[in-house]
């Protein structure tokens, strides 16, 4: 069973930074594309950023600039979300996608929060 496991979350003041890292487990071959998705109380889940498998890459506008989604290397089956200059409107469940073949995979999520 693929699972997938969020890292790295916690509380920061407006400014600061952090480092998520998903890792995953139960899969032998490398994803395809890797992403991290976020959701905030009462609002839907929205995309933060993409890596595919090309190692390009698609940022929100609220985070472009700010942060960088990386892999290790193409085969690497782990991703990290390093955020900058953290905001107030930052705060929220942060997950983990990866895509292999026609299936998608979630992590259970990492709380990021930012006091101001």
């Amino acid at each position: 069973q693929v699972q997938l496991a969020e890292s790295g979350g916690g509380l920061v003041q407006a400014g600061g930074s952090l480092r998520l890292s998903c890792s995953a487990s139960g899969i032998t071959a490398t994803f395809q594309g890797m992403g991290w998705y976020r959701q905030a109380p009462g609002s839907q889940r929205e995309l933060v950023a993409i890596i595919r498998p090309n190692g390009s890459t698609h940022y929100a506008d609220s985070v472009k600039a700010r942060f960088t989604i990386s892999r290790a290397n193409p085969r690497d089956n782990t991703v990290y979300l390093h955020m900058n200059s953290l905001k107030p409107e930052d705060p929220a469940v942060y997950y983990c996608k990866a895509y292999f073949l026609s299936r998608e995979f979630w992590g259970p999520g990492t709380q990021v929060t930012v006091s101001s």
